[in-house]
């Protein structure tokens, strides 16, 4: 094994290297089973991690060789809108996606530049609360 302050060091750069990546995508990509791609991996890894605020990335091997990476995300508050623009958001999410009456599911396709998402739009009227989630796919 390579002397570990290099190996560090080489993290460090390929971080640099990767910063503009998509992370998930890089480390799809990956090919080989070298300590290049170990390198490669955790530094992608520590980017993502970063960029998404997860709050641990885990890494585990059974004595088999089944292989699973698990990931938790912090959660986060949101800046809530004023109290006039809640009442519209409601507005406009029931007049484009048509769910009527207390509560409704559907589905939203959101074009984003020149790619699409289709998110999944709950709606609730529980009488003391209204709710609106959008469920982002995986």
């Amino acid at each position: 094994m390579k002397d570990s302050e290099n190996l560090h060091q080489k993290i460090q750069e390929l971080c640099d290297c990767f910063t503009e990546t998509h992370p998930l995508r890089e480390m799809s990509d990956l090919g080989g089973n070298g300590v290049e791609e170990a390198l490669k991996w955790i530094a992608l890894v520590a980017l993502h991690g970063v960029g998404r605020d997860a709050e641990e990335i885990t890494l585990t091997q059974t004595r088999e060789g089944e292989v699973n990476v698990r990931a938790v995300y912090r959660e986060a508050r949101l800046p809530a809108p004023r109290n006039g623009t809640v009442s519209k958001v409601f507005e406009v999410i029931r007049s484009i996606t048509h769910i009527q009456g207390d509560k409704g599911q559907t589905d939203l396709a959101l074009g984003i530049r020149d790619s699409s998402l289709d998110l999944k739009v709950t709606l609730a009227d529980k009488g003391d609360h209204q709710a609106l989630s959008i469920r982002f796919p995986q």
